[in-house]
């Protein structure tokens, strides 16, 4: 149950936002983020070491599709959220884990054979906005997000999407989810992120303890941060948290593990740039 919070408001001094919550199973190993592809040597992310791609990366100088204000080229980020749908077949498939790269440097998808990839939402945000677009298996929808706050789940932007998980637990879980840290983000003031020596608590301020799950339990049903324990060894949870931050003077980027530990402890939250 992958998340992603994208705020956009244009008269901010820091119009876009991203807040992304990796969910993975506890056994697949990452490294983080770093200049980890040589074809993609701009490219800074997560580095998935089962598939060797990415759930997120942001490239300074890619242009964000769709934009179409002058000068939107720039620091861009491409977020990548497991859908539903039809899955690709079995011996054709690719690992959705280079889209994200694929996307930055192409400034988009087109052209790519999407019937080799399993369902999938990929956020594509940059100075001027945000975008998602949305892959059901047949079908690849696009849709900008609007001015305010907006999130983004395995269900697609809102949980709209056309095709949605058939389980009403998970469903449920991520409504909860959804509904409340919407509330708590809104409540709060919006930080201004820029790049610099500032810390992480310093850049984002009121945000923080919000996105480093808001002091719910692992366990609880709105939980951000998760970890869940089906029964047969397999533990599902939160692997890391992604804070980034698009403005006039360049990218922000900030990366913790999840469950994040307190700050300046060794695992905490680092400025990647």
């Amino acid at each position: 149950m992958c998340t992603a919070f994208v705020s956009i408001e244009p008269s901010a001094s820091v119009p876009v936002l991203l807040l992304s919550v990796r969910d993975e199973y506890a056994g697949r190993r990452w490294s983080p983020p770093d200049h980890h592809w040589p074809a993609h040597p701009a490219a800074v992310g997560g580095l998935d070491l089962a598939a060797g791609g990415t759930w997120l990366a942001i490239e300074p100088g890619a242009a964000v599709p769709g934009a179409t204000e002058p000068g939107t080229a720039g620091p861009a980020a491409a977020c990548l959220l497991n859908g539903f749908g039809a899955m690709a077949p079995a011996r054709a498939r690719l690992s959705r884990g280079e889209l994200p790269l694929i996307a930055l440097r192409d400034g988009g998808l087109a052209g790519v054979d999407l019937e080799r990839y399993d369902p999938f939402h990929l956020v594509l945000a940059g100075r001027a906005g945000a975008r998602v677009l949305s892959w059901d298996g047949s079908i690849l929808a696009e849709r900008d997000l609007p001015v305010g706050l907006s999130v983004v789940l395995n269900d697609g932007p809102e949980g709209l999407a056309a095709d949605r998980t058939a389980s009403e637990l998970v469903r449920s879980l991520m409504a909860a989810r959804a509904a409340h840290f919407r509330a708590r983000f809104r409540a709060a003031a919006r930080p201004a992120p820029r790049p610099g020596p500032a810390t992480t608590e310093q850049a984002w301020g009121a945000w923080l303890p919000i996105v480093s799950g808001d002091g719910l339990a692992l366990d609880d049903p709105a939980a951000l941060v998760q970890r869940r324990e089906f029964g047969d060894g397999r533990i599902w949870g939160s692997s890391s948290i992604s804070l980034l931050a698009f403005g006039p003077d360049g990218p922000r980027y900030d990366f913790g593990p999840a469950p994040v530990t307190e700050p300046g402890t060794p695992g905490g939250w680092r400025r990647i740039g």
